[in-house]
């Protein structure tokens, strides 16, 4: 395992997209310290913003990575790792996970935006709460998270799951607005309450809500309740209003469940 221990967390932001289980397999203690990240304009070994000791596996999947502490201010942590671990011991800026396709990611502290940003596979686990843009498309793109699993036990802002096409999303905690926007295929299960615009032009895949949506679209078609639902495998237990929609996308099949427990406001 590398170990890699933070010295103080510099204003502007770092990114260490060059530093996965991909790129470390084979190399020697060294080569790893010595390996370029990005700091501001230009580039910095990594030695001069971590302290380095361990030894990086034969193969990206015997290598795991321990970040030591917190790392707020550094960016890209395990973007496009295909295989391998890192775990975070503190919290992370923005794109941890980012276009990640296997693997797995554990950060037992709090994220900034855009984590899991067009993921593809593998797992992100995040303890604390998590910003905007979770396993969203980026600006101007309109392919979001295809795979993989992200699991957020806090949390999270605006505009998660956008533009999803695959994969499964869990949030334990709250949502701020436009869960599932633009959405087409996957899972996204939301455990606690959501402000508004659920499922906003969603044209596929399913929307859990276990907790309360204050306020819901008008262009969703009310089915009836169904109760325990299975959603891809998942006995999900619990009676749900069950919507299909959203109509202001031509010829759309999204379906958002909501609990029937506390939306009786949402029912017709």
């Amino acid at each position: 395992m590398i170990t890699l221990t933070p010295k103080e967390q510099p204003e502007v932001p770092i990114e260490i997209d060059t530093i996965t289980p991909d790129s470390l397999a084979g190399k020697s203690l060294d080569e790893i310290k010595n390996m370029p990240i990005l700091h501001g304009n230009g580039q910095v070994p990594l030695a001069e913003f971590f302290e380095v000791e361990g030894d990086a596996g034969a193969t990206a999947a015997e290598t795991k990575i321990l970040i030591d502490g917190d790392v707020s201010q550094t960016k890209r942590i395990g973007q496009g790792m295909t295989a391998g671990e890192i775990t975070v011991k503190g919290s992370v800026n923005n794109y941890v996970g980012a276009e990640m396709e296997g693997g797995l990611i554990t950060v037992e502290g709090n994220a900034k935006g855009w984590a899991g940003q067009n993921m593809r596979g593998g797992e992100l686990e995040i303890l604390g709460n998590a910003g905007d843009y979770v396993g969203s498309a980026y600006r101007g793109d309109w392919r979001g998270m295809s795979g993989g699993k992200i699991t957020v036990h806090g949390d999270v802002k605006n505009e998660i799951a956008e533009y999803m096409n695959g994969g499964k999303m869990v949030i334990k905690g709250d949502v701020a607005i436009m869960p599932g926007i633009h959405m087409n295929n996957g899972v996204l299960i939301i455990e606690g309450n959501v402000i508004a615009r659920t499922g906003g032009e969603m044209a596929g895949g399913t929307i859990v809500v276990k907790g309360i949506i204050d306020e819901f679209l008008a262009g969703f078609e009310y089915l009836g309740v169904e109760k325990d639902i299975e959603v891809e495998g998942e006995v999900i237990p619990g009676a749900f209003y069950k919507f299909r929609g959203d109509y202001a996308i031509k010829g759309a099949k999204g379906t958002v469940y909501a609990a029937v427990a506390g939306n009786a406001h949402i029912a017709p």
